[in-house]
């Protein structure tokens, strides 16, 4: 199949309607240019004039050069009762310095009735003469038809002439928006197929993920004949958010043939994760194609499989989307998941070696330890298991305070180190509680002799009751995430005390870092 798919990023208006996510004009100039260095080949960039934010990116935009990516202005059709050339919101898409404007209109009849409570020809003189507005502004226009698949459903020949009064307006794309997110698959399909037997102009698809189907619709909608696909990185919108790009994307060029102009499908793990990082959110592991578990193995039969040929449990090379295959250590691990884990770390190890190692992994996993999201612990342990290295240094003692003042408690930590030459190091610390406390008491002594570890910080804390039974005398899992700003990094410790079992993970990932920066 060689027919081409137009890509359609909305992370920037869509995205940020999702919770917690707030672009920055700088954030958004820096998705704009990694959106447009992938291949991206519209970005809609926001709604001129709806807040200082929007319009400072536009204008600063204006001095980035774009190679292929076209950035596009975001807005509606007038309101009832003002003609065009009088509304601000036309006024100010039409000032907007970028060629293309995609504007959105009612074509559901509930919609016009209960909504927007005007004639539902009025309606259509809307949507005609706001295209026709920005068209003579000298702006090239797409119309999202907002909700069409419900207003198709309930009145095909509404919602079929607000895509004609669209078109006469001079509208250059059609795009029908699963608005609600509730439309399923043969409704989508039906609606393409009729939409482009009764217009010339090309077509494409805008959903929401609220039925789970934003991507099989967008897909179904490509399958019948839409030319241009609307959706977000990592699928983040408002509700359950827009139809995820990036599956989107991978699905098109890799699974069915159409041609995209993305420059390299390998950097799209490295564009989701730059997404995430931007809108300031925790990259969701399961997500296909790019999601950390996406290529994560744990049974000892699978890994066994996917060490004689990944094609066993692997529906593509991790490498065509820039992921990786992970193999997780666990009491379900055999000696096959051992030895492809152990390559990661460029540690070739024999069949008895890998033996012993798999037995003390099961002991310590019977005591509660987990080590298939703990990679730096379970290498340190490896590594200690054969004589590789030893520890740079070793926590002498430790105390932890916790104090109320007046009706707010605080805590102080202070530790003892002393490294392999015997110098030893005490001092104290403040924090948000005692771990924190701790944790920035360990750096601190550990700085003056690891430089190292004044450059790590927490980005992540778990803690996991064992068995509930035992009520607070159980046994505890810390997992901690760490990083030094280059890389990250996961370490576990298991104690009957919090307190303990935090330090021996904060340990681990003092001394990963301090290996890993001798490494180089």
């Amino acid at each position: 199949m060689s027919e081409s798919v137009i890509i359609y990023d909305t992370t920037l208006r869509d995205g940020a309607q999702s919770e917690g996510v707030s672009f920055s004009s700088e954030d958004a100039l820096e998705v704009l240019k990694r959106l447009d260095e992938f291949g991206i080949d519209f970005v809609e960039g926001g709604w001129p004039g709806s807040n200082p934010k929007v319009d400072e990116f536009f204008r600063a935009a204006e001095r980035v050069k774009l190679k292929h990516a076209k950035l596009t202005a975001f807005g509606s059709t007038g309101r009832p009762g003002i003609p065009a050339e009088d509304d601000a919101n036309l006024r100010n898409l039409a000032a907007c310095p970028v060629e293309w404007c995609c504007i959105f209109g009612k074509s559901w009849d509930f919609q016009v009735t209960n909504a927007l409570c005007i004639p539902l020809e009025d309606n259509l003189s809307l949507i005609r003469n706001s295209v026709r507005f920005l068209k003579d502004s000298g702006k090239r226009v797409m119309f999202d038809a907002e909700h069409f698949f419900d207003g198709y459903l309930s009145n095909r020949e509404y919602a079929l002439s607000a895509l004609k009064a669209a078109a006469d307006g001079g509208a250059e794309w059609l795009v029908l928006c699963d608005t609600n997110g509730g439309v399923m698959m043969d409704d989508v399909a039906g609606a393409v197929e009729d939409v482009l037997l009764s217009f010339d102009v090309p077509i494409g698809i805008h959903c929401h993920n609220d039925s789970d189907l934003a991507v099989a619709n967008s897909l179904v909608a490509v399958d019948r004949g839409a030319t241009m696909v609307q959706g977000t990185i990592n699928g983040i919108g408002e509700r359950c958010g827009n139809a995820n790009l990036c599956s989107i994307m991978a699905d098109l060029a890799l699974k069915m043939e159409y041609e995209l102009n993305i420059k390299d499908m390998g950097q799209l793990t490295a564009l989701s994760s730059f997404v995430s990082e931007t809108a300031n959110l925790a990259p969701s592991p399961g997500m296909p194609y790019v999601g950390e578990k996406a290529f994560a193995h744990k049974g000892g039969i699978h890994v066994s499989a996917i060490a004689k040929d990944s094609r066993t449990y692997e529906h593509i090379a991790p490498e065509t989307v820039g992921n990786k295959r992970r193999v997780l250590i666990s009491d379900m691990a055999g000696r096959a998941s051992i030895s492809e884990k152990l390559k990661d770390f460029g540690i070739d190890v024999g069949s008895d070696e890998s033996k012993a190692i798999v037995d003390r992994i099961k002991a310590l996993e019977a005591e509660g330890y987990q080590f298939e999201g703990a990679d730096a612990s379970f290498e340190l342990l490896v590594r200690r298991f054969r004589g590789e290295m030893e520890s740079p240094f070793r926590v002498t003692g430790f105390r932890v305070f916790i104090d109320n003042v007046g009706d707010k408690l605080t805590s102080e930590a202070s530790v003892k180190v002393m490294d392999s030459k015997g110098t030893e190091e005490h001092t104290a610390a403040n924090g948000d509680g005692p771990v924190n406390a701790l944790d920035n008491a360990l750096r601190k002594a550990l700085s003056k002799l690891f430089p190292i570890a004044g450059d790590i910080r927490l980005t992540d804390y778990k803690v996991r009751v064992l068995d509930e039974r035992s009520a607070t005398a159980a046994s505890v899992r810390v997992l901690i995430r760490s990083t030094d700003g280059k890389r990250s990094w996961t370490t576990v410790g298991v104690s009957e005390n919090v307190i303990e079992a935090s330090l021996d993970a904060l340990v681990d990932s003092i001394e990963y870092a301090i290996y890993k920066n001798a490494e180089g």
